[in-house]
């Protein structure tokens, strides 16, 4: 769509014949050539002379490019520009961040693939975890693994490419055998802290209990929750295990409880995939949208065509316009 920036400078458009008719014709007194034998040369003519002034009479294609010339110049600092089609760009207003657990008890093979094979709990969380990701389009999602250490795999990243294939290169135990489930918190309180959207959105999947953190996993939790995180709590395995794969599921209750979060529990793969889709629903996709339309300017085609008309009525000037005589007036 065509418009203008400036349109009010067409009000400049009869300009130049408000100037003609309101400012004094301009004149310019040239000394006179006295003839003494005038009356001479009238007689060999067989005509008299005339008297008044010499008006220079502007040629025909000279009225004509004039006018275009002026609005040529005119509509080129109205400043035309086109606008193009609406351009939609969408920024996330949340930040998700998962945290999964490396722990030496995620190889336990109590879980099945999509295919119905027997395999292990991080094999199965990260098929699953894989599909969660693939429809998180919009959000900025992060990575953290944990194991007897807590590390950062990906920082809040736009890319969900990324995400899920560092994501498939997690192995039981690369973190060490043990269980930080507080550092892990913590860790990703660090990260939230350079975010700068309101909905802040962790996801912890363990299926131990905390065995080494130098902050208890609920007190991690209470200081997630003064910086606005929400903590969801996912605990898979055996509810039954004992020793250091016992499933610590009171602790991941008052994680998730203590930050407004929910807490869940599979025992198999559909039930993990239900989690995630109720996670979900808990969460959906939120974006802020702008829209804008880019703008093309112009006015380098008006322009140009006033430069080329100037130099068409430069070269009807070069050619000596026809001479009028006007009589004085008495």
């Amino acid at each position: 769509m065509l418009q203008f920036a400036h349109p009010w400078l067409y009000l400049l458009l009869p300009l130049p014949w408000l100037v003609r008719a309101l400012l004094p014709t301009y004149r310019e007194t040239r000394p006179a050539l006295w003839v003494p034998f005038l009356g001479r040369v009238e007689r060999l003519l067989g005509r008299a002379g005339e008297t008044g002034a010499a008006r220079a009479r502007r040629r025909r294609i000279q009225w004509l490019l004039l006018p275009l010339f002026w609005l040529a110049l005119v509509t080129a600092l109205a400043r035309p520009q086109w606008l193009g089609e609406p351009i939609v760009d969408e920024q996330p207003m949340r930040d998700l961040l998962v945290a999964l657990d490396l722990s030496g008890s995620m190889d336990t093979e109590d879980f099945t693939t999509g295919a119905g094979e027997t395999t292990d709990r991080l094999t199965a969380a990260k098929q699953v975890l894989d599909d969660f990701l693939a429809g998180r389009d919009g959000d900025r999602v992060g990575l953290v693994l944990f194991g007897t250490a807590a590390f950062v795999q990906v920082p809040f990243t736009g890319d969900l490419d990324v995400v899920r294939e560092l994501l498939d290169e997690a192995q039981v135990r690369m973190l060490g055998p043990r269980t930080v489930i507080g550092d892990a918190i913590g860790l990703s309180i660090q990260l939230f802290e350079r975010s700068e959207v309101e909905e802040k959105v962790l996801v912890v999947l363990t299926d131990g209990n905390d065995t080494g953190s130098l902050v208890p996993p609920v007190r991690a939790a209470e200081i997630a929750a003064d910086n606005g995180v929400v903590i969801h709590t996912i605990a898979m395995g055996d509810p039954e295990a004992a020793g250091e794969q016992a499933l610590d599921e009171a602790t991941l209750q008052a994680v998730a409880e203590r930050t407004g979060g929910q807490y869940f529990r599979a025992q198999d793969r559909a039930e993990l995939e239900q989690v995630y889709d109720a996670l979900d629903d808990l969460n959906p996709r939120q974006v802020e949208s702008r829209s804008y339309r880019p703008r093309h300017d112009l006015f380098h085609w008006p322009l140009g065509g006033a430069l080329v008309l100037s130099l068409l009525l430069f070269g009807a000037s070069a050619v000596r316009p026809s001479m009028e005589p006007q009589e004085a007036m008495e």
